[in-house]
């Protein structure tokens, strides 16, 4: 699978009970609150490193805490980019975050179950 043909799935397969913010998820922008499930479903396809930087400095967004995005082959590729018209995770102090980081935040484990498991049908 091509990072492009991943994209269009995950945009098929994301809805709002796979999003972090499910009240602010729609089918307008299927990607909204996808950040950490993607980025951790595009790890185990592609490997790499999870990287995330702090959403403090964007009060727009400030709720939302923070962005994951991957690092593949120490290229950075931002699968939920779209998400956002006014941001770009180039803007953002990052840092590489463990797997099991991620999967700690709340409500997480069971998006990214959810998530993978339609991704997989």
């Amino acid at each position: 699978m091509t990072k492009e043909e991943f994209l269009e799935k995950i945009k098929e397969v994301g809805s709002a009970d796979t999003s972090f913010d499910s009240k602010g998820w729609n089918k307008e922008n299927p990607l909204w609150g996808h950040c950490a499930v993607v980025s951790l479903l595009a790890q185990e396809l592609f490997g790499g490193e999870l990287v995330k930087g702090d959403l403090d400095e964007y009060p727009k967004y400030s709720y939302l805490k923070s962005h994951i995005w991957n690092r593949i082959d120490g290229v950075d590729v931002d699968f939920t980019a779209e998400q956002y018209n006014d941001i770009s995770f180039k803007d953002l102090k990052d840092r590489v975050v463990s797997r099991e980081s991620v999967l700690n935040y709340l409500g997480t484990q069971e998006r990214f179950n959810l998530l993978k498991e339609r991704f997989e049908k």
